[in-house]
């Protein structure tokens, strides 16, 4: 099989004339409530906690924070330590081996923090709600200030709750 030849400069002109991230769709349809303290404008730190998820969250996250969606430019990044971060994105039922650690992280992130529940197994329990090995669900443990449904939820819904908070 042979390909066409193509020189550099067309080369380059195609990957520099196509838009690299989608354009965003208006103002965020998700307002932060009122009993929030946290004042983040501008900025926010989360640490990401898997209480225990199948991974579809994870992966609409990676794809929220990815160069499509870049959820960076409206202010949201990753911290490896809850210590660092200004709340916690929390995504799956709390499993019977992941309440300590769930706990621990909460009272390590400084306080007043943000409490973001996403998909709908951290809203509701969703679909794994019954099982042997969940322990608690989220909303027993702590109360989410944000919470961002679907399952999983779509990156553009992500961005959405980021932006309520960050107001960008």
């Amino acid at each position: 099989m042979t390909f066409p030849k193509r020189s550099a400069r067309s080369i380059i002109r195609t990957i520099f004339s196509k838009p690299v991230s989608e354009a965003t769709k208006g103002p965020p349809p998700i307002k932060p409530p009122s009993a929030t303290s946290v004042d983040i404008r501008g900025s926010m730190q989360l640490r990401h906690v898997d209480a225990g998820s199948c991974n579809g969250c994870e992966l609409e996250i990676a794809s929220a924070f990815g160069p499509t969606y870049d959820a960076p430019r409206y202010g949201a990044r990753l911290v490896a330590s809850p210590r660092h971060a200004d709340g916690l994105l929390i995504t799956g039922v709390v499993t019977r081996n992941m309440h300590g650690p769930l706990v621990r992280a909460l009272a390590a992130t400084p306080q007043p923090h943000v409490v973001i529940a996403c998909g709908d197994c951290a809203v509701n329990g969703g679909m794994f709600a019954d099982a042997y090995g969940v322990a608690l669900r989220l909303d027993q443990i702590v109360e989410p200030d944000i919470r961002i449904e679907g399952c999983p939820p779509h990156p553009n819904e992500i961005i959405a709750a980021f932006r309520s908070l960050t107001e960008l």
